[in-house]
């Protein structure tokens, strides 16, 4: 007997292949945005496994804000270096 739920991973993807119309009625510049926000949440779906929420919309939006945050604490951090670096 095969399993009755989906995978997490497999939610996302399908969510993902829903918004394709969306996705091609980006801007040529903002495609590789949306992939990245579903890449985003890929990487945090054994979180989003565990969870296992009925609507995985959530899960989804919070794994992007993650992974968002992760890239301005770099940068921050970066910026910080610059800064310092420049004052000496």
């Amino acid at each position: 007997m095969g399993r009755t739920n989906p995978t997490f991973r497999d939610r996302i993807r399908r969510l993902e292949d829903e918004w394709q119309p969306f996705r091609r009625g980006l801007r040529r510049a903002d495609q590789p945005y949306f992939d990245q926000c579903f890449d985003d949440a890929v990487a945090h779906a054994a979180a989003g496994g565990q969870q296992n929420p009925v609507d995985p919309w959530q899960a989804l939006l919070l794994s992007i804000v993650i992974e968002q945050q992760r890239r301005i604490d770099a940068l921050e951090t970066e910026l910080a270096g610059t800064q310092s670096d420049s004052a000496e």
